[in-house]
């Protein structure tokens, strides 16, 4: 039999509903049978199925029906019936053809928004309305007690998936107006119902409480503070409520009417004319629609729930372009042997490097080469055979083994030895800002980049370096793999600070932003920089830091300006800085999370 079998093609089907105790889209007398309309159009039908498939997630039920349609809903805009287990939708809230919507696809879910609100509203009833009205139940007690449900069984939604918060706002304003209709009017009644269903959805989370605002002078100019008081206590109580405390739900739907004087058994549904006669909205009126345009053009505003593969798949995009990126500035800098002796950006030639700086490479190699290694682990082995610790019960359980005839399993002998962790290995880049005010940096810089690239020579960890400067361009000071045997000195002459090449080249050469071993980027800089390579920069020390690769900023002054997330060091003594990049290293491979 067909889930959602097919009308006459001349006019949609109707089954009328039963007597029903119910708001607007609810109705929980098991006699109600629904309104259901069945779509003659395909598109429609097969978006029902689509539904079907998608609900279980959102109202922890497998057993939901779902039908959208133009007209579905029995004149709400949605309507949940518990007897059925069926949820319709009003197809008119849809806003988009129902041919190009694929409800599995989370980050399309925004053209339809208000759909899903609905949807995502009657699927909380679903979940967490589990409780009937008494057949006995006066009318205004029972519809009080449904108006109170409404705000309690959102609050329990969000409790439960805080995600559904953004598209329960989203339809907030198509279901509080359709409890309304053509109401409120200025009376005791009305002013009550709209305390309720709007502010009791704050602190459940659904409407933010400066939402609230414009409609709160208009409400205590209807009932009094002593009133107010008195409901905010039953709704706060109804918010505590057990979805299936159906017992005390009507109780406090007792205490509601009592509390604005209500006779239990009066017509909940017997209204005024709103507009006393004069054909206009009362203030009252105009104040809720104030709050709900507010709350619409508030979650126009905000970002929807993200797919979490959708969210994986663009985040693995966008690394693999910022690779790619890397990767490109990499070759462009260091597949170019050298650097041009003239013009922006250039080097000044070589020179052999000095007793002192091979000194402080050997001296470095040995600090890299202790500075990773941890605390032995202890590892507890088990033998059949000496040596190691007797452990008696296992000497008398070897014995009945052997006794019995059975093969001896038992390990009587146990011993602790303990062996050392394996440094991580390490990948250092350094960059040196070449601008014309970093002039002091040169000699030391030029120095630090040697003794860094020829300390791997000292060192039983495997230590990649690459340095190089950064000024209107990017050019290699020291490459990957053999190191230099001369010093490469460089001119501060450039107007231009190409931060982000700079650290995709490192990147790109060295793998910073990859997990598998300790990383270190180093830049030396007053940070100083334009407005572009400023924020270019930014970016790309984020994703560094993201990844777990430490982050050194080399420095000479307080009011310097470095990017934000390195590690700042202020070198009150410049002919420090390999020594610095060299403990700043060490850190990395004691702290190493590859």
């Amino acid at each position: 039999m067909d889930r959602f079998p097919l009308a006459p093609a001349s006019r949609p089907l109707t089954i009328l509903k039963g007597p029903a105790t119910m708001t607007t889209h609810l109705a929980l007398d098991p006699t109600a049978t629904g309104a259901t309309v069945f779509p003659v159009q395909p598109e429609w039908l097969t978006l029902s199925a689509a539904l079907v498939d998608e609900v279980p997630v959102i109202a922890d039920r497998e057993d939901l029906l779902v039908s959208i349609a133009p007209g579905a809903g029995s004149g709400a805009p949605a309507c949940f019936y518990p007897a059925r287990a069926l949820i319709e939708v009003d197809g008119v809230h849809l806003g988009v053809d129902p041919a190009t919507i694929n409800p599995a696809d989370l980050s399309d879910r925004t053209r339809y928004a208000t759909m899903w609100g609905l949807l995502t509203h009657e699927c909380g009833h679903a979940k967490h309305t589990a409780w009937d009205v008494p057949a006995n139940t006066p009318p205004a007690i029972a519809a009080a007690a449904l108006l109170l449900e409404e705000p309690r069984m959102e609050a329990a939604q969000i409790r439960r998936r805080p995600d559904d918060r953004y598209w329960l706002r989203c339809s907030a304003r198509n279901l509080i107006l359709a409890d309304f209709k053509n109401r409120p009017p200025m009376t005791r009644n009305d002013a009550a119902d709209v305390y309720a269903l709007l502010f009791a959805r704050a602190p459940g989370g659904i409407i933010d409480y400066a939402e609230l605002a414009p409609l709160l002078n208009v409400i205590e100019s209807i009932l009094d503070i002593d009133t107010l008081n008195k409901l905010c206590a039953v709704w706060e109580k109804a918010l505590r409520t057990a979805d299936d405390d159906g017992e005390t739900m009507i109780e406090l739907g007792r205490q509601w009417c009592e509390i604005l004087g209500v006779e239990p058994n009066s017509d909940p549904k017997a209204a005024p004319d709103p507009s006393g006669g004069t054909g206009k909205p009362s203030r009252l009126a105009e104040a809720v629609n104030v709050v709900l345009n507010d709350v619409a053009s508030n979650v126009s505003t905000e970002k929807a729930p993200e797919d979490p593969a959708a969210a994986t798949a663009a985040r693995k995009a966008r690394e693999a372009s910022a690779l790619k990126e890397a990767k490109a500035a990499a070759q462009s800098v260091f597949d170019v042997p050298g650097g041009p002796r003239s013009g922006r950006t250039a080097t000044a030639g070589t020179r052999p490097p000095t007793q002192a700086e091979r000194t402080a490479a050997r001296v470095l190699g040995r600090a890299l080469d202790t500075g990773g290694v941890q605390e032995k682990a202890p590892v507890r082995t088990a033998s059949a055979t000496p040596p190691g610790r007797v452990r008696m019960r296992a000497v008398r359980t070897a014995e009945a083994q052997r006794a019995a005839g059975a093969i001896v399993t038992a390990e009587p002998f146990t011993r602790i030895t303990r062996n050392p962790i394996p440094a991580p290995p390490l990948r250092i880049g350094v960059a040196c800002d070449v601008s014309g005010s970093m002039k002091w940096a040169r000699d030391y810089v030029a120095s630090a980049a040697w003794i860094l690239a020829n300390a791997s020579q000292y060192t039983r960890v495997s230590v990649d370096t690459a340095s190089v400067i950064f000024g209107h361009r990017v050019r290699p000071l020291t490459r990957i793999g053999k190191p230099p045997s001369s010093v490469t000195e460089f001119y501060c002459n450039d107007n231009w600070e190409d931060i982000p090449t700079a650290i995709d080249a490192l990147d790109g050469v060295l793998g910073l932003s990859r997990p598998g071993a300790a990383r270190l980027l180093v830049i030396v800089s007053d940070g100083r920089l334009r407005a572009e390579p400023r924020r270019d920069g930014q970016k790309r020390l984020d994703r560094l830091r993201s990844s777990g690769c430490a982050v050194l900023w080399l420095t000479t002054g307080e009011d310097d300006k470095p990017l934000k997330g390195a590690t700042v060091h202020v070198l009150t003594d410049p002919t420090t800085t390999a020594a610095t990049i060299g403990h700043a290293a060490t850190a990395a491979l004691r702290n190493a999370a590859y």
